[in-house]
């Protein structure tokens, strides 16, 4: 007896799953995204809800595989109950146009298949298990399936309970305990599938989505869609309504325009302005430029907040730069003392290692160098060092003062070297001279040119 109603189950559930849907077209889910003001846009596809922003593809044409524009509207204005009810009833008959049919076979085959084996099973204990582990896999099913045939699988499951029952009695149990899944009618979907957009519907969305949106460059996008639209669909649209929304939507795009070239040209002069007054560690006046932008701004609508925030985060950078530009100065007003001293202190070496430049570009070109003048720059050099010897550099001018100290001593070997090329007709030796005066020049440039820097009052780079 139980082994003949486990075979008429499994023969139920072939039966149940005879009819296989035709295949469907690949396409994306439309969902809607409603407003909270009753409208609602088209999502081609998932939408996504990123911090306080919902994003998603629209559809800017009623075609299949139509051309997107991408949304990006502000989460607060979307009706979520709303919109997450319609997601799941679009899912769900997205779900049963393609791969419900498929899913629904495999699940009946494989109950069917526990089903049979069970005829063939001689412990009870294992054809109840069997059995019980078929019935909670059907069970579960409608859960994660959109709930796609439920009836079909509320009659199996029972049909199965029956099946349990009966084993449970033929193992001498006294009562029949089914702690597995339970099945119930599902509640009904609260909102009906909408149809595809017609060519007016999607204009209609664009108007809205650009009165959503905070960018202006995706505003200007959403009207130039508008009025491409209104283009290629004019035989199928009223003609009194496409040209008073194209008149509205070209006047909106020329608004919008004179309204950005304020704006660049507002953001571009209170740039430049903090520019001038960083370079001067004014402070306090970059400080009146940045109230200047928040002030503009509401002047002009405060309809460009991505133009205003990049505004601001620049020139946030010059007012840290105009700060840290007053401290260098401020640190620098108390060296000075200290480092006019030093400067003063070095005027004679510098002066002498300067007056050695002919001597050394001579010999770093090979142009040829009389021994007088060779005879002359070790003289020099040993002058300058002993001047330089008597001077302590303050800290952050000891690798300047160093450089100056190796320009030097380059400098004498290179008079030595090529003294000795020319007493021998040695080209490599010469060769090594022009080594060594090309880094003694090169060497008393840079040492020059950082004490000049740390001389001068601190300037932004």
């Amino acid at each position: 007896m139980i082994r003949w109603k486990s075979a008429a189950a499994a023969a139920t559930l072939c039966l149940l799953t005879a009819e296989v849907a035709a295949a469907q077209e690949d396409a994306a889910t439309l969902l809607r995204v409603f407003l909270r003001d009753g409208t609602a846009l088209i999502s081609y596809g998932e939408f996504a809800r990123v911090a306080d922003r919902v994003v998603f593809s629209m559809p800017t044409a009623s075609t299949p595989n139509p051309p997107l524009q991408l949304a990006n509207i502000p989460a607060d204005r979307v009706d979520w109950e709303r919109t997450t009810r319609y997601a799941d009833a679009a899912r769900a008959a997205r779900y049963a146009e393609t791969q419900a049919e498929s899913d629904y076979i495999l699940i009946n085959n494989s109950i069917a298949g526990a089903l049979n084996q069970v005829a063939f099973i001689p412990d009870l204990a294992r054809r109840l298990e069997v059995v019980e582990n078929a019935r909670k896999a059907l069970a579960e099913w409608p859960q994660s399936h959109f709930n796609y045939r439920g009836a079909e699988i509320r009659q199996m499951v029972s049909m199965l309970d029956e099946s349990i029952a009966d084993l449970r009695a033929s193992a001498g149990g006294s009562r029949f305990e089914l702690s597995l899944v339970a099945t119930g009618e599902p509640p009904t979907a609260a909102e009906s599938l909408l149809p595809p957009p017609t060519s007016m519907e999607i204009i209609e969305q664009l108007l809205n989505l650009s009165r959503l949106t905070d960018s202006a460059a995706d505003r200007q996008l959403s009207l130039s869609t508008v009025l491409d639209r209104l283009d290629r669909d004019a035989a199928d649209l009223p003609a009194e309504w496409a040209s008073a929304t194209k008149a509205t939507a070209r006047e909106t795009i020329d608004a919008d325009r004179r309204v950005e070239r304020s704006y660049q040209t507002m953001i571009g002069r209170l740039i430049e302005q903090a520019d001038r007054r960083a370079r001067v560690a004014d402070v306090r006046g970059v400080g009146r430029v940045l109230e200047s932008l928040r002030t503009n701004d509401r002047a002009l609508g405060g309809t460009r907040p991505d133009a205003i925030a990049a505004a601001h985060a620049a020139i946030e950078a010059r007012l840290e730069a105009a700060r840290r530009l007053r401290l260098a100065r401020d640190h620098w007003q108390l060296r000075v003392p200290i480092l006019a001293r030093y400067g003063v202190a070095m005027g004679a070496p510098i002066a002498i290692l300067r007056s050695l430049q002919a001597a050394l570009e001579d010999i770093k070109e090979q142009a040829g160098s009389t021994q007088a003048v060779l005879a002359s720059v070790p003289r020099r050099v040993e002058r300058m060092l002993k001047l330089i010897e008597k001077v302590q550099p303050p800290d952050e001018l000891q690798a300047a003062h160093a450089l100056l100290v190796s320009a030097a001593h380059l400098a004498r070997n290179a008079a030595a070297i090529r003294s000795e090329a020319a007493q021998f007709d040695d080209i490599a030796r010469a060769q090594d001279a022009s080594s060594a005066a090309a880094g003694a020049l090169m060497l008393s440039a840079r040492a020059r040119t950082e004490i000049e820097s740390l001389l001068r009052p601190p300037q932004l780079k």
